[in-house]
């Protein structure tokens, strides 16, 4: 009689549960779980100091709090989600951070320096799934959300490492590795707590908003009537030229993403900024200009022209200066309001995602 031959049974890799971080919480937040926990809803204010004013690194620094309910909070919280692996300082003052969460993974927070204050873009995702042809964040697709949490915490370490040069952090561009519009409600809850008095306390103007292009998303976004800065990454004048850098463009087509952004400058009365990746014979040329200025024409918006970095993993080249400059001018002519973005860390991995790429290669590659 023939043996049956046992198939391997194949296990299921459990994955890490995450610790809720506190720093996802606001204030008011803070003070329910408090009044659930039979603790008095004023501590709420103790706890934020002891956060965001003293930034402690674990709940016993918490010296006015009771032994009881530090333990409450070690017990329902993670004070610290983040452990930095790798900083990358470059010449001109930007700092790289890549930073491990705790179920393994890594995500890239910089810090840029300019004239009018500290600027930190923050990661909204474990990698991306949008697929951008240009891109080193999309390397190995998307593998998780961030929670709100870990969003705000990346701004805070950046901060504890500028309370070491006597620094602020004065600006927040949501702009990192990922597509924020693709983690909507964490996102919203990230700016609603740095925005916060209690919180870090970033102005709304002080604070930019960046998407590919998710329309339903857009429209939400404009109807929150928020103060914050938006931007849309464009980086092409066309449907055609657009799919091919960008393949969000199959679902959200151009036209009606220009739509969308009408609406936005419309509801809102504020202006949008259009992100435009210049792309060595590929996108840069003066027509591309003319094509640029006659589709946004009309919409209350600024261009901000990105010479691209190199990704070794990417094809693109960078556009040469005459070029950029002939971009730059035709637009003037056509009366857009457009500047060139000052290049920031080109002596460390600048371009998003690129640091992670090269160090965490079990991450982004599929």
């Amino acid at each position: 009689m023939d043996q049956e031959i046992q198939k391997p049974v194949r296990v299921k890799k459990e994955k890490p549960q995450l610790r809720q971080s506190i720093y996802s919480l606001l204030p008011e937040e803070m003070q329910t779980w408090l009044k659930d926990n039979g603790e008095k809803p004023f501590r709420a204010g103790q706890i934020f100091d002891w956060l965001y004013i003293k930034r402690v690194t674990t709940f016993d620094e918490m010296s006015n709090l009771s032994k009881e309910l530090r333990d409450k909070l070690a017990a329902d919280f993670e004070l610290s989600t983040l452990s930095t692996l790798i900083k990358q300082e470059s010449k001109d003052g930007t700092i790289k951070f890549l930073f491990q969460l705790q179920d393994g993974y890594s995500i890239e927070t910089v810090l840029m320096r300019h004239e009018y204050g500290n600027s930190v873009c923050v990661t909204t995702q474990v990698g991306c799934r949008i697929g951008c042809s240009f891109c080193a964040s999309t390397l190995g697709g998307l593998k998780r959300h961030l929670l709100a949490g870990e969003i705000v915490e990346q701004v805070v370490n950046v901060q504890k490492a500028l309370d070491e040069v006597g620094e602020r952090v004065s600006h927040v561009v949501i702009m990192g590795i990922g597509e924020p519009f693709d983690n909507y409600d964490a996102m919203m809850s990230f700016l609603k707590v740095i925005n916060h008095e209690k919180g870090l306390n970033i102005g709304a103007r002080h604070i930019t908003v960046s998407t590919s292009g998710i329309i339903p998303s857009i429209y939400k976004f404009a109807d929150e009537q928020l103060q914050i800065n938006f931007a849309l990454s464009l980086h092409a004048p066309n449907q055609e030229l657009r799919l091919r850098l960008m393949p969000i463009a199959k679902a959200y087509k151009l036209p009606d993403l220009i739509e969308a952004i009408r609406y936005y400058t419309e509801k809102t009365g504020r202006r949008v900024s259009f992100e435009y990746g210049l792309f060595g014979g590929v996108n840069d040329q003066v027509e591309h200009a003319e094509e640029l200025a006659r589709l946004i024409k009309g919409i209350k918006c600024h261009v901000n022209l990105i010479p691209v970095n190199y990704v070794p993993e990417r094809d693109y080249v960078r556009t040469p200066k005459n070029d950029i400059f002939s971009f730059e001018k035709t637009l003037k002519n056509h009366g857009i309001n457009v500047t060139i973005r000052r290049e920031h860390g080109s002596d460390i991995d600048a371009a998003c995602g690129q640091l992670r790429a090269k160090e965490r290669k079990q991450e982004t590659t599929n």
